[in-house]
């Protein structure tokens, strides 16, 4: 006779495997598919553009909470496979034999029935030719076809989300916010497919209220899609951003990227698409980083709409239960496009600024309040609050240079500027000048606090920061060198001893053959110092100890987490603001129009090292705007 396990009585109860019913499988299921109203408004969006619509209106109430409503015309669905449509896995999308041949937004047939199974849902939909029909399921519940009225096309109604799980309700965050989520999945649908109109609506309390619209868009395919971002990021972002085309072994890479100096304090202002998908992948994302790595600091972020369009078999798109993550066959190569495709656009650009560092300047000037004396009002009534534009012709070209010789300083007053910090620069031949006025730096007039130059150019005025523009010319001498044949060197005749602590030792003689190449070389002297033997010599004479420094607390900041390319170019970056025109050097004429045509000529002059911008540019109008001669 067998003795009973002594240890039985510690296992718990066994339980019984059984076979979830319908509901609960639903349930289970929507809480993949939709965690909150943006997810049931993007499922449903996406189908009506898988439909062919060409305009979709969505309609919320409470921030979808209450209210879902979705209308698009559409290819409509038939009466007799309206049940088929809310039935579990059946789509019209795919057939099931290839799940990597994917060319639309759905595909899996999970969207209607999960969100049937959490709401109540109506689905309204007519076929061209065929009387319309409704069929309306409540919590899982589904009721009979009926007949309907209803223009071509295809209505689905979602009332009371998550009524039949209100745990659910208790996760979803406030009114504005859920609200706000809506707006950006549209969006992002919307940049999408710019041929197809959107109008998203409040229709709280009865009254609609827009939120969103965008018309569908006509021209070329990046006439619209320039169109259709203007719309949805504004006409900043597309007069400050660069067209981006690019193709490497069947992928393609286009859209907009913004200029550095147009960045953005969070990525809020990045959108990815693959194969029109709008997308939120890591690995993209910290490819758009890294393009921009070399020209913005580490707290500003780039502002892009990018699409990479491919062979659907080169991309899995059935990796996430949103569909908003990606897999490529080959990430490197995706990635690469990205980095390469941006690098080549920006440097393009050449020393381009965005407008809106222009029209922050003028926003920040305040023209002074018009005195009463100024006008001659009638006497007993009260001066006009209205207020006088004074218009003025502008001077000729003989008067300007007949003004040259009227404002140069008389005999006896040159030792006068010596005592102020703004300087002007006055040309002993005006004809020679007129020429670099046509640049687009145009010609230096003048030096201000020993740290900005001001040039005139044909239609307005160039203010450039030396030191910001002169530290951004130096780091690109350096990468082509560097590129080249390795940083030339200067020999110290005595060299520089620093004292450090011993982890900064370490952590720079761990990087000293890098260090070399760049032309700096560095050798341990014993202790916690380091001796300075070699400095670049595009630098000319510069604080060792200073430098190292600055170098420590790069090579910290990065803490390994880049590449060795990267890397080095962030030391380099360190290096050219040693070696850089400082603010409050005064500089002579030539110095300064050298200073221009050196940034004409340089990719990425626009902005400094770390994204700021190197000069402002005002046009004559926008100027002549602030003293009221418009």
């Amino acid at each position: 006779m067998s003795q009973p396990d002594p240890n039985i009585g510690d296992l718990p109860a066994r339980s019984v495997i059984r076979q979830l019913d319908d509901a609960a499988i639903n349930r289970i299921a929507a809480g993949e598919v939709v965690e909150r109203p943006a997810s049931a408004v993007k499922e449903l969006v996406e189908n009506a553009i898988d439909a062919g619509a060409h305009r979709v209106t969505v309609d919320i109430a409470d921030a979808g909470k209450t209210l879902i409503r979705v209308m698009d015309d559409g290819c409509g669905i038939p009466a007799a496979e309206l049940p088929l449509a809310l039935s579990r896995h059946a789509t019209s999308k795919i057939d099931g034999s290839d799940l990597l041949n994917i060319h639309t937004f759905g595909f899996r047939g999970e969207a209607l029935p999960s969100l049937a199974a959490v709401g109540r849902l109506t689905i309204t939909s007519r076929v061209a030719g065929e009387p319309a029909h409704a069929l309306s399921v409540t919590g899982g519940r589904m009721g009979d076809v009926r007949p309907a009225a209803h223009n071509p096309g295809t209505t689905v109604e979602l009332r009371e989300i998550f009524y039949a799980t209100p745990a659910r309700l208790k996760f979803l965050r406030s009114d504005r916010a859920e609200a706000q989520a809506v707006t950006d999945v549209v969006k992002r649908l919307a940049m999408a497919e710019p041929a197809v109109g959107f109008v998203l609506r409040d229709v709280s309390g009865g009254d609609a209220r827009e939120l969103f619209r965008a018309d569908a868009e006509q021209g070329d395919l990046f006439e619209a899609l320039s169109s259709r971002l203007g719309t949805v990021m504004g006409r900043a972002f597309v007069e400050n951003a660069l067209p981006i085309d690019a193709l490497r072994e069947g992928l393609h890479l286009t859209g907009l990227a913004a200029l550095p100096t147009y960045s953005r304090g969070a990525a809020v202002a990045q959108y990815l698409f693959v194969n029109g998908r709008p997308v939120r992948d890591k690995m993209l994302t910290g490819a758009l980083r890294a393009a921009y790595f070399d020209y913005l600091s580490r707290d500003r972020h780039p502002a892009a709409a990018l699409f990479i369009d491919c062979d659907p078999e080169l991309v899995d798109v059935n990796v996430h239960p949103a569909k908003t993550e990606v897999r490529f066959r080959d990430p490197g190569l995706a990635r690469g496009l990205i980095v390469s495709g941006l690098r080549h656009a920006l440097a393009q650009a050449g020393h381009r600024a965005s407008t809106t560092v222009a029209g922050a300047t003028l926003g920040a000037m305040r023209p002074e309040a018009r005195h009463e004396s100024f006008g001659h009002e009638p006497v007993g009534q009260a001066p006009q609050p209205t207020a006088r534009i004074y218009q003025m012709d502008r001077p000729s070209e003989s008067a300007r240079r007949m003004s040259y010789q009227m404002q140069a300083p008389a005999p006896g007053f040159d030792g006068m500027a010596e005592a102020y910090s703004g300087r002007v620069v006055v040309p002993e031949d005006p004809e020679r000048e007129a020429p670099r006025e046509q640049l687009p730096l145009g010609a230096a007039r003048g030096q201000v606090h020993e740290t900005y130059i001001i040039a005139q150019t044909a239609d307005g005025m160039v203010i450039v920061d030396q030191h910001a523009a002169h530290e951004r010319l130096v780091y690109e001498r350096l990468k082509a060198q560097m590129a080249e044949k390795g940083v030339a060197a200067q020999a110290l005749l005595i060299p520089d001893i620093v004292d450090l602590p011993a982890a900064d030792c370490s952590r720079l003689l761990e990087v000293a053959e890098d260090l070399h190449r760049m032309g700096l070389g560095i050798e341990p002297f014993g202790g916690t110092s380091i001796a300075v033997r070699e400095t670049p010599a595009i630098l000319g004479p510069v604080n060792a100890d200073a430098l190292l420094r600055d170098i420590v607390d790069e090579l910290a900041d990065q803490d390994g987490s880049l590449t060795l390319q990267a890397r080095i170019e962030a030391v380099l970056s360190r290096m050219a603001c040693h070696g850089s025109v400082r603010a409050g050097r005064r500089m002579g004429a030539e110095e300064m129009n050298a200073l221009l045509r050196e940034m004409e000529a340089t990719p990425h002059s626009g902005q400094c090292n770390h994204g700021r911008p190197t000069y402002v540019e005002l046009k004559l109008s926008d100027i002549e705007r602030l003293f009221g001669r418009a």
